[in-house]
């Protein structure tokens, strides 16, 4: 996998990857979740607690998109000031026609 872009947020990150055809986006996620737990429990051990939450969200993007996405990422901190995350999170399953139950959508 590639990455092309990440950035994000005190409360979630956002990354733009490019994926091989043979890889599941939860490979992906497991190998980026487990490689970045060891890294930040080994370089700053005073974040002994750190974890990432089990759920995630995950949406492909065309080729065409790209340049926009990245200006997404990259405008994190000031979209965040207008917006909370649940608030995006929400405005993108529904702008795509995502069913979703509330329940399972953490604050």
């Amino acid at each position: 996998m590639r990455a092309i872009e990440i950035g994000g947020v005190e409360d979630h990150v956002h990354i733009l990857l490019s994926l091989p055809a043979t890889m599941t986006v939860a490979k992906a996620m497991q190998l980026i979740k487990g490689g970045s737990s060891k890294w930040i429990h080994e370089t700053f051990p005073e974040q002994r607690l750190f974890a990432w939450q089990v759920e995630y969200g995950a949406f492909t993007v065309s080729v065409s998109q790209l340049k926009a996405v990245v200006r997404y990422i990259k405008g994190q901190e000031e979209h965040h000031n207008k917006h909370t995350f649940k608030e995006e999170f929400v405005a993108l399953l529904t702008k795509h026609g995502i069913k979703y139950d509330e329940r399972y959508l953490w604050e």
